[in-house]
Order: structure tokens, then sequence, then C-alpha cells
């Protein structure tokens, strides 16, 4: 009676553990053509599982009801098949059949998906969209090369559109995945990796780090977010245009002590010029548009003043814990004041 109820429990918590998952970062909800062919693989593959469990399953269990243990019958031996050809034949052909059918298609997609020349092909096209993705400890950075300007832990990207990704790990190994959109591809110091996405409908798609590379592996994360061309095309040149201009007086304030302290690493500035290498940490220009503080706090106030007084608690190992010094609670509202006024024009 104790291992039915224990059944019921466990069961019960997968039900309402299924409901827990978000659309946007499922590889079981593609929304995008790259990860709708992975789901197909995987679909493929699951089947063919499946069919050869279930067939195992109806074998043993015909076996052990046709050659159970029976009164009186303990010394008889069951019929013995070794050498029987067409029984070999069987299990062996079949797992061939098997075989083929899923590697074809996976040999099919793999090559499709990280065709080295398509993609140069691809990217040398007037219209095409081209985002270098540079990973750092903790954060992502996304340099636009064509409209040259940089921004940080939100990628935006046009609906229905190929997008073509440059990857680079500036530091270690890190891996960028967008389980909605496409599977993993690692971020390396010592070279570039080029893959490709897209996404079918407008919204924001949740971005990690599927590699393990420090202390806050877990919270090094970004968003993608698809928007209309229209809303795309204007985002761009709003980008060009974002200097990261202070309005109020408290964020004139804060702005003199950014320069003062944060220029070394940060910039305020889309168009920074400097390379990755140089750019140590997250480039700001449109911080009050952005969903979220560090990649991981909703962006208010609050959340902005919790990391300036104690980046460490919030995303550990970071590179601005104790850079600084300790900013005092009116510098602290300055910065707040002028990192929120850092907004594209509407």
């Amino acid at each position: 009676m104790k291992h039915w109820r224990l059944v019921s429990l466990i069961s019960l918590i997968a039900v309402i553990l299924s409901a827990c998952g978000n659309a946007n970062q499922s590889t079981l909800v593609p929304q995008g053509e790259v990860a709708q062919m992975q789901y197909d693989l995987m679909k493929l593959s699951t089947i063919i599982m499946v069919f050869v469990v279930a067939v195992v399953t109806v074998l043993f269990l015909y076996v052990v009801v046709k050659f159970r243990h029976r009164k009186g019958e303990e010394n008889v031996i069951p019929k013995q098949v070794e050498g029987n050809h067409t029984l070999e034949l069987l299990w062996t052909i079949i797992p061939v059949i098997l075989l083929i059918v899923l590697a074809v298609p996976t040999v099919s997609q793999t090559f499709k998906l990280s065709d080295e020349k398509q993609i140069a092909k691809d990217e040398k096209k007037k219209d095409a969209i081209v985002i270098n993705v540079n990973a750092h400890l903790f954060w992502w950075e996304f340099e636009y090369p064509k409209q040259k300007f940089v921004t940080s832990q939100d990628m935006i990207i046009p609906v229905g559109k190929k997008v073509i990704l440059n990857l680079k790990g500036e530091d270690i190994k890190h891996s960028f995945w967008v389980p909605s959109l496409a599977g993993k591809i690692d971020t390396n110091p010592e070279g570039t990796n080029r893959m490709w996405l897209s996404a079918n409908k407008e919204g924001t798609y949740n971005g990690f780090c599927a590699e393990f590379c420090g202390p806050s592996h877990s919270l090094m994360q970004f968003k993608v977010k698809a928007v209309s061309q229209a809303d795309y095309d204007k985002w761009l040149v709003s980008m060009k245009d974002q200097k990261g201009q202070a309005v109020t007086a408290d964020a004139q304030e804060g702005e003199k002590i950014f320069k003062q302290s944060c220029i070394g690493c940060h910039a305020a500035d889309a168009n920074d010029t400097r390379p990755p290498v140089a750019r140590l940490a997250p480039n700001l220009a449109n911080f009050g548009d952005r969903d979220m503080v560090a990649g991981i706090a909703k962006n208010n106030e609050a959340n902005i003043k919790k990391w300036l007084t104690n980046p460490e608690a919030m995303k550990p190992g970071n590179l601005m814990t104790g850079k600084y010094g300790d900013l005092t609670e009116d510098e602290i509202n300055a910065l707040t004041a002028y990192l929120t006024s850092l907004k594209i024009a509407k």
C-alpha cells in the first residue's frame, strides 16, 4: 500500500512540475526553423526507441508467461533456437534498418545546419543579418557589425529572418543556447564558431550559457527579442543614435560618477569602437529599456541599487565586485537615476 502512495505522490509532483515550464525556453516547444528541425529529429529518435522498447517488452512478457515454471515440468527443456538463421537475420537486419532511418535525416540536417560555405554565402548578401556574439564572465555582448554598434544582454532580431551568428569566448569557454530557437554551440577563446537561427513569431526567448564556467554559470543568462521588421529597422536607427545622454539633474550627477568610476570598463555609447577584448563590462547604452539587471533580476530601481551596493550577492564571481570601492547612498541614487535614464528615444 505504501508503494502505491509513493507512486501517486511522484505522479502528482510530475503533473505539477510539467506546468512550470516556459514555452519560450523549451526545446520541446520549437519557435524557429532550426529548433523545429532539431525537434523533429528528437521525435524520430524517440519513436524508434519507444518502438524497440515496446517490442522487447512484449517479447519479454511472452517468454515469462510461455515458459514460466509449471509443476511437474521441472526437467522439461524448451525448444532451443540457437543457430536459427531466420531469427539471426531478423535481429540483425531490423536494428540496421532502424539505424539507417535515424542516421539519414540526422546526418542530412547536421550538414545543413553547419554548412560553413552556405553560411558564408548568406553573410555576403546585402540584406543579411549578422551578429557577433561575445561571451564574457558572466554576461553576453552582441555586436552588429554592419550597423557598427554594440549592445549587451538583449539580442534583438527580426521575426522570420535568418540570423547569422559569429560566436567567440573572450575569456574562457562558454556555450550559447536559446532552447526554443536553436541548439547549443561553444564559444571558444581560440576561434570563432558560426551558426544561424530564426524566430517564427514575435516574443522574448530566454538564452543561457550551457558550459560550466564558474560560480555564476547558471546566472549567465540573456534574452533574444524577436520583433517585426519595421520595429527592428527603427531599433537599428535608434541604437546608432544612442549616446547615453542624461536629462534630469540626478541623472547628470550620476553621469559624472559614471565617467569617474565606471567608464574604464563600461560604455554608455552604443557606438563603441574598442575591440571586444577591451570591452570589459556590458555596454549600457540602452540599459533603461532592458527587462533585467545583470541578466537575472527585474529591471527596477530597487534591483539596480541592490546590484550597485553588493554585486557579489547577486552574481558571485563577477568582475565588478570590489573594483571601485564602496559607493555612498547618494552616489548609488545618482547612478540609478542615470542608468534608468539610458533609454532609446521613442
